[in-house]
């Protein structure tokens, strides 16, 4: 009663991972063969890395606990961009446009952080006040904060998902459109006019596929710099 065949959205996602195993194993190894060097296509991925991890890891999670989450925000970061690339292939695979994907992409974040999170995370959810009041005093606050503290841990999740898919379907919907336009003007200078502003947005489009990533991993950086909270 399930249809469980592979899709080409499933099957580009299948692709890219694979790229990205042999890719940055390949990178791994030349680590370790050339001193801690980088040749080949990891000359190109290497600042990339340690951009994720400087710009992006470190100020947003903390010296101390970053290192532990690099893995999944390098993941991350790659995995959309490269899907994002591909999506502007004359493929026609669209697999961040899809709500499906973000919205596994971004539960993972969502795991992640809430499956790490400290006790002092959990304690500002659930005593957000801390012990400056007594609990009489704030039992009436309470029933208000408590419930909002805990669906701003959802809101978390709906705003990764849905600012990837949003941002990524619109980028596409603007240049079929243009591309539309083509077919309704049928003439030679509107056909024209809407060709060159669909590979305008096509150029911005390189642009965007790279931006969203990165607001997709420092979004996740800043969720989970969020768990270490300091003690009240």
């Amino acid at each position: 009663p399930l249809d469980f065949s592979i899709t080409k959205g499933v099957f580009s996602m299948l692709v890219i991972a694979l790229l990205m195993v042999l890719l940055f194993r390949s990178l791994g190894k030349s680590y370790s063969k050339n001193g801690g060097l980088a040749t080949g296509a990891g000359r190109f991925f290497e600042p990339i890395v340690l951009f994720v991890r400087d710009e992006i890891a470190i100020p947003n999670i903390g010296e101390r606990h970053y290192k532990k989450y690099m893995s999944h925000l390098l993941t991350v970061f790659f995995f959309i961009w490269f899907l994002n690339m591909l999506g502007l292939t004359p493929l026609g695979v669209n697999v961040t446009g899809n709500i499906a994907v973000t919205f596994g992409l971004a539960i993972t974040t969502f795991i992640i952080t809430n499956l790490t999170g400290t006790k002092d995370y959990w304690l500002h959810i659930f005593d957000p006040l801390g012990g400056s009041m007594k609990w009489y005093s704030k039992i009436f606050l309470y029933i208000i904060l408590i419930p909002i503290e805990i669906l701003g841990i959802f809101i978390k999740l709906f705003s990764l998902l849905i600012r990837l898919y949003a941002n990524i379907q619109a980028g596409h919907i603007v240049i079929m459109s243009l591309i539309g336009l083509m077919f309704i003007f049928k003439s030679w200078i509107g056909s024209s006019l809407s060709f060159g502003l669909a590979f305008a947005i096509s150029l911005i489009e390189v642009l965007v596929a790279l931006l969203q990533a990165y607001i997709f991993t420092m979004l996740s950086a800043i969720f989970i710099g969020q768990i270490y909270h300091p003690e009240h």
